[in-house]
């Protein structure tokens, strides 16, 4: 069993996780990256939350240390509100999963009209992608347009209430993607659960700030497997 398992966020490469994931493994940490079906592996599906779920179910193994970013979260928190005593420990990386009744318009919106402009030209749009943590909604295949959305019309079933693994809240001051306020809805809604804000992270602190988030991922390791 790996020490850390990730479930990457909304993003079709995980090729901006590399600097990250080689400072853990050289800090003795190892670590395995699931790659989610319909964005870094290929499907044509249109998926649900519990079709995310019962992947990582079967993916995980049952008592591993879990890290979700963004929709990555989102998954986790679905898995453990339904199986409870699935992970030994959970970490949320700027998560997904708090419903707020705008923000299905606002992602979309946002995404597309800042990465539209920049569509043809692929200089751009990798710094749009590198300050933003973000993929051009536009870009997606259809099947993944309906299962983003269906994403995030799944916040307003999840029931934080039910997770009771112990979970690690990280997150970044200066995220605008899923913004501080909703981890500290996270907070105050899980039964076990401690929040830490970074200043300088952003949506995507693998990419903001990598070499600092391995060393926050390699003391927690640390601290929890003593």
């Amino acid at each position: 069993m790996a020490d850390l398992y990730i479930i990457h966020g909304w993003t079709y490469t995980v090729e901006p996780w590399k600097t990250t994931l080689a400072t853990l493994r050289d800090n003795g940490i190892s670590v395995k990256m699931l790659h989610v079906p319909g964005l870094t592996e290929d499907s044509k599906k249109v998926f649900t939350i519990d079709d995310y779920v019962k992947w990582a179910n079967k993916n995980i193994p049952d008592g591993a240390v879990a890290l979700g970013h963004s929709n990555g979260g989102r998954i986790l928190l679905n898995l453990c509100a339904e199986k409870p005593e699935k992970l030994k420990y959970l970490i949320l990386l700027d998560a997904a999963g708090v419903y707020e009744s705008s923000a299905k318009k606002k992602v979309i919106e946002k995404i597309a009209k800042i990465g539209k402009p920049l569509k043809k030209i692929p200089l751009a749009d990798k710094v749009f992608h590198k300050i933003t943590g973000s993929t051009d909604y536009s870009k997606a295949p259809e099947n993944m347009k309906q299962t983003l959305t269906n994403m995030l019309e799944s916040d307003k079933n999840l029931d934080f209430s039910k997770v009771e693994t112990k979970t690690f809240i990280l997150w970044g001051k200066k995220d605008t993607v899923t913004p501080p306020r909703q981890a500290t809805v996270m907070y105050e809604k899980l039964p076990n659960a401690e929040l830490k804000f970074y200043a300088n992270w952003t949506h995507a602190p693998y990419i903001s700030s990598p070499d600092e988030l391995a060393r926050v991922l390699t003391a927690l390791i640390q601290r929890i497997k003593k």
